[in-house]
């Protein structure tokens, strides 16, 4: 979850969220050679008269500085599309979640179970435990299990509203009338935090989303028992 202070990501909890913090410190990594390179040489432009000529005159700087802008592109691109065909994959799931945005709430459909089916609510400040967080608990958490590929559909009742778990590195727009769907795994046991991140209304803040991620074991116990 969020933490005061914090001025990264949060840390994974599923291979492609790994891969999207990689590609975000790559990138900054060649904006960051890519402004050192420029500070330099701007500060050489002032103080020294023959780098100043050759870099503004020729057609050898001219290419230089038309080629160097389209290596950087590429060195960005081609991660970049590779990580968007990865988000858009749905990898042979085992389980499918179905999500359903409300005013302001969510409810939850277990599609390959009969019967398993529940509202989330944000829980309110006066009702909430000593280890649970104001505006981030709920009062049904999503049980799903880990090293478990999982489908989630996403859509809405009323308004457009966003699925959004950063942990996961899944965001889906829940659009009423459309079934968006998004695909994951995670790699952990734990508790992952996530809120709707479209802006849906007068309580869209108060409409929290909690995964609790379980062994496979335990979450069969769990839909056992609901």
């Amino acid at each position: 979850m969020a933490t005061w202070g914090n001025l990264g990501l949060q840390n994974a909890a599923s291979p492609l969220m790994e891969q999207l913090i990689f590609f975000h410190d790559h990138t900054l990594m060649i904006l960051l050679m890519i402004t050192i390179m420029v500070s330099y040489m701007m500060i050489s432009l002032m103080f020294n008269s023959f780098i100043n000529r050759y870099l503004l005159e020729g057609q050898t700087i001219e290419f230089i500085w038309t080629l160097m802008p389209a290596i950087t592109l590429i060195f960005i691109a081609l991660p970049s599309l590779h990580l968007l065909y990865l988000i858009d994959e749905v990898n042979n799931p085992k389980l499918t979640l179905k999500s359903i945005g409300h005013q302001w709430y969510w409810s939850y459909e277990y599609s390959d179970f009969k019967n398993v089916e529940f509202d989330s609510y944000m829980k309110p400040t006066n009702e909430l435990n000593n280890n649970e967080f104001r505006l981030l608990d709920v009062d049904n958490r999503v049980v799903l299990p880990f090293n478990t590929q999982i489908r989630v559909l996403v859509t809405a009742a009323d308004v457009l509203h966003s699925w959004a778990v950063p942990v996961l590195g899944i965001k889906i727009d829940a659009v009423p009338g459309r079934l968006n769907q998004g695909c994951f795994k995670i790699n952990r046991p734990g508790l992952m935090y996530g809120q709707c991140s479209e802006i849906c209304g007068a309580n869209h803040s108060f409409m929290p989303i909690v995964i609790e991620s379980v062994p496979t074991n335990k979450f069969i116990h769990w839909l056992n028992s609901n």
